[in-house]
């Protein structure tokens, strides 16, 4: 690997591990039910965020389990008719106030990037 590859692959580490908890409580926020694990991984792929995990759907749970012990996230095991049991989540009461916060931020933060590189200056 050159050194610019490498770079970029830094780079790309470096934001994924700062957006993949916003990506999955929007996920989770946007869903009208309970999803488990391969689920929200489909759902990211057929956005096209499938990047936002470097594509490794098991980066995904210990994430998951960080926001479920945060209270952002609830979850249930429920049996699978195809195989083992299913931990399903969805998002908490509080776990969408932050997603609201964390949107915010985000957009504030992609905006004032997005001007900086086309040489917006204030």
């Amino acid at each position: 690997m050159d050194d610019t590859a490498g770079q970029l692959k830094k780079f790309q580490k470096e934001l994924s591990s700062g957006t993949v908890s916003l990506v999955l409580l929007a996920v989770l926020g946007q869903s009208r039910q309970a999803l488990y694990g391969y689920q929200i991984a489909k759902r990211l792929e057929e956005l096209g965020e499938a990047g936002a995990l470097a594509g490794k759907q098991s980066a995904l749970y210990p994430v998951l389990r960080n926001l479920e012990a945060a209270g952002l996230l609830a979850s249930e095991v429920e049996p699978s008719v195809s195989g083992p049991p299913r931990r399903y989540y969805r998002i908490t009461k509080w776990g969408r106030e932050v997603l609201r916060e964390w949107t915010a931020a985000w957009e504030a933060t992609r905006d004032s990037v997005d001007r900086v590189l086309k040489g917006e200056w204030r």
